[in-house]
């Protein structure tokens, strides 16, 4: 007779009227703890490095980056325990400096690690930061595409174009304080590449049924 009787829980996976709470699909499980461990990473790596920045933009750039990320971190959390809206709805990234990159290449020291703390400078500190950010977009992208949860999955693809905001408004800052150069190609090659496409035709061309018969 106990061996006739099926899990509830058992039953519902069947019939598909799984509590919205259970609403996650295995791939999303892992991928999700994976995307919240880094999260919690990326924000414990800018509260370490805080106390070491120099540079009063750096540092208002780094706790503007981890107060985002901390609420991000909490909505995420929220919907996944849930499978519901969070209380509160998904925020975008702004930078406060614009957007323009100084391009070209001038002489500088080789880079090396440093051999204590003592030595990091801001410039190590925002490609620290830089890399935390860029690793959240790839592994936020990876998570997005295995969620079956439609809200879980939302959250995660409007976090995306957050960490790419925040990767960029740090890649300017390294550019502008020359911790980060930008070359160019020569014009004559950067047309050509330029150049190297052409639009594709409004209207496709179908053959015509007659001529294949």
């Amino acid at each position: 007779m106990m061996q006739n009787q099926q899990n509830p829980m058992h039953q519902n996976m069947h019939t598909g009227n799984v509590p919205q709470q259970m609403n996650h699909g295995g791939h999303e499980v892992f991928d999700v703890h994976e995307v919240l461990s880094g999260s919690i990473g990326a924000m414990d790596q800018y509260l370490m490095l805080r106390q070491h920045v120099k540079d009063p933009e750096l540092m208002d750039i780094l706790d503007r980056q981890y107060r985002f990320m901390q609420d991000e971190y909490n909505i995420t959390v929220e919907c996944f325990k849930t499978g519901q809206d969070p209380s509160k709805p998904t925020q975008s990234y702004k930078m406060n400096q614009g957007n323009d990159f100084v391009y070209g290449l001038t002489p500088s020291q080789p880079k090396k690690p440093a051999q204590s703390v003592s030595e990091f400078t801001d410039a190590c500190i925002s490609g620290m930061m830089l890399g935390c950010v860029k690793s959240g977009a790839s592994m936020k992208t990876m998570a997005a595409m295995e969620v079956t949860n439609p809200v879980v999955r939302r959250v995660l693809a409007d976090s995306v174009p957050n960490c790419i905001e925040m990767a960029y408004e740090l890649s300017i800052y390294q550019n502008k304080h020359h911790y980060y150069q930008v070359p160019q190609l020569a014009q004559q090659d950067m047309q050509q590449l330029l150049n190297a496409y052409a639009p594709a035709q409004v209207q496709m061309q179908m053959p015509n049924n007659n001529m294949l018969s």
